[in-house]
């Protein structure tokens, strides 16, 4: 998307997931945040007008049995780039958060004025990430848009890019996984939440709506709109039986959906109020509907290699 709007891009990954194919748009320079000497090169040979931070490590379950690797990762790397960015003066970053800086969340829709209780490390790396931004911007100046993702889902609609997680932990993956027969099933944890069906409640959005809301994020930045957290949902909320329920409709496969104990840490309800980013980035979701969602990780599916 900021190919396509004009924007050179240079993309510093040091490919602990192996993605390389996935930067079809812009120069990849192979590294890591750890590495300063490195960083150091990068911001020497490039002139940057501004940064988008998504490197993290994000899976919930780890964080909570190895949150070294994620304090390390996620906070004490991000202060390496926020050094390299202060000493070649680039001011401007766009940072990749979550909903699960809120935890369990006081009640639904969530605005970005309630209280921030991250119930695993991954939570609090993120929300720690965010309060280094705002001590940056009062003592050095930095310039910062916040977004609290919330569940990510959908693949490119011209299928050239999608999902393509090892392990995999997202529900849409892991249900196309079990009508494509390359799972025996999909596990749904739990079925007695205070919920309409039973099953956890979230809010799905699709990821052309987060990379708009990310280009209107660095264009509100650039014409000197002031730091700020904003939310990306879709505002409405979607159980995983209707997850499944839609992968049958939109597959046109049977598959079984095994029921089990709840997980430890699963709120009941994650559902997110957008309306800070609508008045103020003047973002608008396109893709809302959880069938359109499903339909293009489908043709993503379908399209991988295994």
């Amino acid at each position: 998307m900021l190919a396509e709007n004009g924007y050179e891009t240079v993309v510093f990954d040091n490919l602990v997931y192996d993605h390389r194919e996935a930067v079809k748009w812009g120069e990849l320079v192979v590294g890591d945040l750890n590495d300063s000497v490195a960083l150091k090169k990068l911001f020497d040979e490039n002139d940057f007008d501004a940064v988008f931070h998504f490197a993290a490590y994000a899976y919930v379950g780890e964080s909570v049995e190895n949150p070294e690797k994620y304090y390390f990762n996620n906070v004490a790397n991000t202060l390496n780039l926020l050094k390299a960015m202060r000493e070649h003066w680039v001011n401007n970053i766009v940072f990749s958060s979550t909903c699960a800086t809120y935890g369990e969340p006081e009640s639904v829709p969530i605005t970005e004025d309630m209280p921030q209780n991250p119930i695993n490390p991954y939570g609090a790396t993120k929300l720690m990430v965010e309060r280094i931004f705002a001590d940056y911007h009062k003592a050095y100046g930095l310039n910062f848009v916040v977004l609290r993702y919330f569940n990510a889902a959908g693949a490119d609609p011209d299928g050239e890019i999608g999902e393509s997680h090892d392990p995999e932990t997202h529900i849409i993956p892991l249900v196309l996984d079990a009508a494509s027969g390359l799972r025996p099933d999909v596990k749904v944890f739990g079925t007695d939440y205070d919920t309409p069906d039973g099953s956890c409640v979230r809010d799905y959005i699709h990821v052309t709506d987060l990379a708009s809301a990310h280009l209107l994020a660095l264009k509100h930045l650039q014409a000197g709109g002031a730091s700020d957290f904003f939310n990306l949902g879709n505002e409405r909320g979607t159980s995983v039986l209707e997850v499944v329920e839609s992968v049958r409709r939109v597959t046109g496969r049977e598959f079984t959906a095994a029921h089990t104990e709840r997980r430890p840490g699963d709120p009941a309800k994650l559902v997110g109020s957008s309306k800070k980013a609508k008045d103020i980035l003047n973002w608008k979701p396109q893709f809302e509907d959880i069938d359109t969602i499903v339909f293009h990780a489908w043709k993503w599916h379908e399209k991988k290699e295994y």
